[in-house]
C-alpha cells in the first residue's frame, strides 16, 4: 500500500469519523489509565502497578500487538526483604522485513499525589479545565504512551500500512529507578533489541511553549555526611566540645562558592569543551527570563544572559544541596546537640564526566577539609545512584526526522534542548544496545511533572499523536 502523503498523515491522528470522535475517545482513554493509583513509591501498592500494566498489555493486545510480560527479577528492601518485581511489557506489532523498526519506550507508574498535597482536583480523576487535563500522570507518562498507541491505531483505523515496524518497552518502576530494567535490557540485547534500529522516548517537557527536540540529559551522584553518634546538652557541653552540626556546616559550606561554583577540585576538568555549533543552538530557544525569574520567585540568576542560564541548567554539572538529617526542624525550640547528623547533596553530571571518578574526588575534597577542622568527630562520605550523563548526535537520522514531523504537524522549527534531569534509560539503550535514540517530547513546560497539579494539555495531548504518526512517516523515508 502507497505510503500516505505528509498531508494525509498530519490529519490522520484524531480526524477519523465515528459515532464517538477520536479525540474524546483518546482522553477518555487517559482517564481511565489516570483512574489507576500505580505509586510505585510504596512496593505494597505494587498490585496497582501491575494492574495498569495489564491494562496497557490489553490495550496493545486488542490493536493486534503481541506482547510477553517479562520477569524483570527481585529487589531486596532496605529491611532485608526481597520482593518480586512487577513485569516489564515487551510488544510489538507485525514486522516486514523490509522496513526499519522503532522500538518506544514508556513508563505507566506515577509519583505519589493526595488532595491534601495541595491539588485543585482529585488526581486520580482526570479533570479537563480551560484545555488542560489534570490527574497524576496525565503527563508524566500516561499520557504520552497512550499517545503513541494511538499513533498506531490511527493509521490502523484508516487501513494504512505502518510505515515503520514498531516494538514497545513499558515499565512500572521508573519513578523509583527503574528496578531490573537496566538487566532485563542487557540479557535480552541479542533477541528483542536484536533487530531495532531506532529507540524513542517520550518523557520529559519542553522547556518553552515551541515544540522540542531533546539531545541530553545531566547523570547524577547522590552524597551523604555523617557525623558522631550522641545527644548531649548544650547548656552543659555547649562551648566545650565541637559540635557535628559545626563541622557539617563547615563540610557543605565548602562545596560551592557564592557564584555557585564547584569548589571540588578536578570535578569540573572532563566536561566537555563547548563548539561555536553548539552555541548556537541556545540562540533560537524562545526561553523568557523575566518570565522564568516570576515563575521560581527570584529577583536574579546566577547567570546574566538566557544563553548562560540555559547551559548552567542543562550542559555544566551543578551541586545541590538537600538538607541535614538528624537536625532538629520542628516548630518551637530544642536545645540539644545532635548526636549524629547527615547531609545530604547531589552533582548533575554531564559529558565526559564519570561518576566514580567525581565521587572519588568529592570524598577527597570532603576528606581534606575535614582534617582542617581538627575535629574528634568521624566523617563517612557514601554516594548512591551513580547514573551517566546522556547526549545524542543531532546528525542521526531520528533528529532529521523529528524535525521534519514537528515542522509537518506544528508548522514551527523545533528547539533543541538539553534536559537538567537525569533520565539514565536513555545511556542504558544506548550503551546496551548500541542503537539511536531520541527524546521526542509532547509534554509542556508548565505540566508539572510531580508535582500538585499535574496536567497536559488538550492540545498536546492530541497534537502529540499527530506528531508521533508524522515521525513514523518521517523516519521510514530516512531509512
Amino acid at each position: 500500500m502507497t505510503i500516505p502523503s505528509r498531508k494525509i498523515l498530519v490529519l490522520l491522528a484524531c480526524k477519523l469519523k465515528g459515532p464517538v470522535p477520536k479525540a474524546l475517545q483518546f482522553i477518555y482513554r487517559l482517564k481511565e489509565w489516570v483512574a489507576i493509583k500505580s505509586d510505585s513509591g510504596d512496593h505494597t501498592k505494587w498490585g496497582e502497578v501491575e494492574t495498569m500494566l495489564n491494562m496497557a498489555a490489553e490495550r496493545i493486545k486488542k490493536m493486534g500487538g503481541k506482547v510477553e510480560l517479562a520477569d524483570a527479577g527481585t529487589h531486596q528492601l532496605p529491611s532485608g526483604e526481597t520482593v518480586l518485581l512487577p513485569p516489564v511489557i515487551l510488544a510489538e506489532f507485525a514486522k516486514d522485513p523490509k522496513k526499519a523498526t522503532l522500538c518506544i519506550y514508556g513508563h505507566v507508574d506515577v509519583q505519589p499525589a493526595k488532595m491534601e498535597d495541595g491539588w485543585a482536583t482529585d488526581p486520580f480523576n482526570l479533570t479537563e479545565i480551560k484545555g488542560n487535563l489534570y490527574g497524576r500522570g496525565a503527563t508524566d507518562n500516561k499520557g504520552p504512551v497512550l499517545a503513541w498507541l494511538h499513533a498506531v491505531e490511527s493509521y490502523q483505523a484508516t487501513k494504512k500500512e505502518i510505515p515503520v515496524n514498531i516494538k514497545l518497552i513499558i515499565e512500572g518502576l521508573e519513578e523509583v529507578g527503574s528496578y531490573g530494567l537496566f538487566k532485563l535490557i542487557k540479557k535480552r540485547r541479542d533477541s528483542f533489541f536484536a533487530d531495532v534500529d531506532f529507540i524513542v522516548i517520550s518523557d520529559n517537557v519542553w522547556a518553552t511553549t515551541t515544540p522540542a527536540l531533546t539531545y541530553g540529559t545531566r547523570g547524577s551522584s547522590y552524597f551523604f555526611i555523617e557525623g558522631p553518634k550522641l545527644d548531649l546538652h548544650s547548656g552543659v557541653y555547649g562551648g566545650s566540645i565541637q559540635e557535628p552540626m559545626a563541622d557539617l556546616i563547615a563540610l557543605l559550606g565548602s562545596l560551592l562558592d557564592h557564584t555557585g561554583k564547584i569548589q571540588v577540585v578536578g570535578v569540573s576538568d572532563d566536561v566537555t569543551p563547548l563548539t561555536e555549533d553548539e552555541r548556537k543552538l541556545y540562540d533560537n530557544i524562545s526561553f523568557d527570563l523575566e518570565e522564568m525569574k516570576n515563575v521560581v520567585g527570584v529577583k536574579h540568576f546566577l547567570q546574566d544572559t538566557k544563553e548562560e542560564v540555559l547551559m548552567a541548567r542543562w550542559r555544566y554539572p551543578s551541586l545541590s544541596i538537600h538538607g541535614v538529617e538528624g537536625a532538629f526542624s520542628d516548630p518551637g525550640s530544642k536545645t540539644i546537640i545532635p548526636r549524629k547528623v547527615t547531609g545530604k547533596f547531589s552533582i548533575r553530571q554531564v559529558p565526559n564526566m564519570d561518576p566514580p571518578d567525581v565521587e572519588r574526588k568529592v570524598k577527597e575534597h570532603l576528606e581534606q577539609v575535614f582534617s582542617t577542622l581538627n575535629s574528634p568527630n568521624r566523617l563517612k562520605v557514601t554516594a548512591t545512584v551513580g547514573a551517566k550523563p546522556w547526549v545524542a548526535n543531532l546528525q542521526d537520522s531520528q533528529y532529521v526526522a523529528g524535525q521534519k514531523a514537528v515542522k509537518d504537524v506544528f508548522g514551527v522549527e523545533p528547539e533543541f534542548i538539553r534536559e537538567g534531569s537525569t533520565i539514565p534509560i536513555a545511556q542504558t539503550f544506548q550503551e546496551e544496545t548500541g542503537k539511536s535514540v531520541m527524546m521526542l517530547p509532547i509534554s509542556g513546560h508548565d505540566d508539572g511533572e510531580h508535582s500538585q497539579n499535574e496536567k497536559i494539555s488538550r492540545y498536546n495531548y492530541i497534537e502529540g499523536t499527530k506528531l508521533f504518526a508524522a515521525y513514523f512517516y518521517e523516519l521510514s523515508l530516512l531509512h
